[in-house]
């Protein structure tokens, strides 16, 4: 989970929470890995972190990488953020598919 830096206890405590909050979206989750990642630590601006989250949905694979911030705690609550909504497209999307409007499709109307 923690690449570059030392595994810190608080940090994988936020995220295990973080994490735990998608199955509100979806209770389909398969699986969510996580990596924190301490960004090169001699630029000037100061020590960045770069998050990435991977989820797994039955047939889909959602993934965040592009969040990195100096706050350990905002890149991680920034990359969530990106992730819920991620998912929240994805069972949209497969309710449509399955014709979730309460109206069913046209096969599930007149089976043959």
């Amino acid at each position: 989970m923690f690449l570059g830096m030392e595994a810190s206890p608080a940090v994988a405590s936020v995220a295990r929470v973080k994490a735990l909050k998608l199955d509100q979206f979806c209770a389909d989750i398969i699986a969510c890995k996580l990596s924190i990642e301490l960004m090169d630590k001699h630029h000037q601006q100061g020590r960045r972190f770069a998050v990435r989250i991977d989820v797994t949905m039955p047939g889909r694979e959602l993934n965040i990488s592009r969040v990195n911030d100096e706050d350990v705690y905002i890149a991680l609550r920034d990359a969530f953020d990106g992730m819920k909504r991620q998912v929240e497209d994805a069972v949209r999307q497969a309710r449509r598919r399955r014709g979730g409007s309460g109206h069913g499709t046209e096969e599930e109307a007149h089976p043959p």
